[in-house]
């Protein structure tokens, strides 16, 4: 192996790995390295997402789901299914199979792209210089012309509260559970405390997730994450808002947490808490001293807004940088990175990224919320429609949720799509394209969905902006 590059990514997450595979598209010699392994120590390149996150975490949930429509659904399709069983092991064996196919597919893209694939751990080391540690072997010097930071996030560990990878996990471990613990504590009601705690209530757990915030789903649009904490509560989920966890203290009758609300100190006992309080850079012993990279005060990688560093030659890209941390978001900035450093023009348009949460019903949007475009200034005027009267979630038998859109009363420009229901993360993608383009609100209106859809019903928001859809009645 040459030690010498044009371009050497640290990190293949989705940020790193997708920067190494466009870098070497664009005809430039690319290396890039990780230490994540599969069981059998085989490389298994895509970070956190592929191995620990975004791809297991829904394997789970979709297995869930098919549990526990099985249970609660199939017979009002006329389904009889007798008992309904799972098998946590094969589960988990399924799981696991989805993701080292997928970390294989990696491999296999970094070989047909002529991308260096190298296992072990990078240490930045200014003027070009990358000490690389292998997993195998001898500790070496690369050179490169550009270096590429791409190292992602890890979970917050919090105060007093060390993981203990059995009892008191992060959302790594509790994907990994070989049992359907009776009572989950989940620590965190974001993103990933949602998810987590979905996956396991539908097999059968007590779950109570205790959110420190007052505000239930607080970056949501605040209609939505009403509607949202509603249904959730109606599925089991016993969420409580306000509650900050003090300690966690081992018992014979499980794990007793203490946390304080509105009403002082409270207690409650679990046989598993799962701590997804959210998560931080991972940059520890990313970079030597006096590299001139800078990190801010809570230890992102400063950059501008083309992920520069500020250092010549070194870019930053993906959870390792400010931003919402999403997988999606960091694969375009490893695009936008890798273009710019071939010489093209490139962007990332921040304004317009997706987030989705893989609960059921699915959460998702885009752009600004009510709250945020009404604090901004802006005149808007809002469109709903509910998914109850929509034909194909009625026969899916998942006939909950809310579209909502959110126009400039001004020009009609879509600033916000916010969406609660079936499908809800593939839907979005209407949206996005549409504000990509700065559709406005009669555009979508204009536009023939197929019928039936649950796209109508984006089509009947729309329309509902301005108090005209069809199938709802206007107010």
């Amino acid at each position: 192996m040459s030690d010498s590059f044009d371009v050497i990514v640290i990190g293949a997450g989705p940020a790193g790995y997708v920067a190494a595979i466009r870098a070497a598209q664009n005809g430039l010699k690319t290396a890039c390295l990780d230490n994540w392994k599969n069981y059998d120590g085989t490389m298994a390149f895509g970070g956190t997402c592929l191995n620990a996150g975004c791809i297991p975490s829904k394997a789970l949930l979709e297995s869930s789901e098919l549990f526990h429509r099985a249970n609660a659904e199939f017979a009002v399709h006329g389904i009889g299914t007798g008992e309904v069983t799972i098998d946590i092991a094969a589960m988990q064996k399924r799981k696991a199979g989805i993701v080292k196919q997928l970390t294989g597919g990696i491999t296999a893209l970094f070989k047909a792209n002529k991308v260096h694939a190298l296992q072990g751990t990078g240490r930045y080391l200014g003027d070009g210089k990358v000490e690389f540690t292998p997993e195998q072997g001898e500790q070496e010097i690369l050179a490169a012309d550009h270096v590429v930071l791409a190292t992602g996030s890890q979970p917050f560990e919090l105060p007093g509260m060390p993981f203990d990878g059995e009892n008191i996990v992060d959302s790594w471990g509790a994907l990994e559970f070989d049992a359907v613990p009776g009572r989950l504590g989940v620590i965190g009601g974001g993103v990933i405390g949602l998810e987590l705690g979905s996956v396991w209530s539908r097999l059968g757990s007590e779950v109570t997730i205790l959110e420190a915030m007052d505000d239930f789903l607080f970056m949501a649009d605040r209609q939505i994450a009403k509607e949202a904490q509603r249904l959730f509560k109606r599925q089991g989920l016993d969420i409580r808002l306000g509650a900050m966890v003090q300690q966690a203290d081992r018992t014979e009758d499980g794990i007793a947490l203490t946390y304080t609300d509105g009403k002082g100190e409270q207690s409650l006992t679990v046989d598993k808490v799962v701590v997804a309080v959210g998560r931080r850079p991972y940059t520890d012993g990313l970079l030597a001293e006096g590299t001139g990279v800078e990190l801010d005060e809570r230890g992102f990688i400063k950059v501008d807004d083309e992920c520069r560093t500020g250092v010549a030659n070194v870019w930053a890209v993906g959870d390792v940088v400010r931003g919402p941390m999403l997988a999606h978001k960091g694969s375009e900035e490893g695009v936008m990175v890798a273009d710019l450093i071939a010489g093209d023009v490139s962007e990332v348009n921040y304004d317009v990224i997706p987030s989705v949460i893989y609960t059921a019903p699915e959460i998702a949007w885009v752009g600004k919320t009510e709250e945020e475009a009404r604090e901004a200034g802006m005149d808007v005027k809002v469109g709903t429609f509910s998914f109850a009267a929509n034909g194909r979630a009625k026969g899916m038998e998942q006939a909950v949720g809310t579209v909502k859109m959110i126009a400039s009363r001004d020009d009609d420009e879509i600033v916000g799509v916010h969406i609660i229901g079936p499908m809800a993360g593939e839907l979005i993608g209407e949206m996005v394209v549409a504000m990509e383009f700065s559709s406005s609100a009669e555009d979508i209106q204009r536009i023939i969905h197929a019928h039936p859809t649950l796209s109508e019903a984006i089509h009947e928001a729309a329309l509902a902006v301005d108090k005209r859809a069809i199938h709802a009645i206007n107010k």
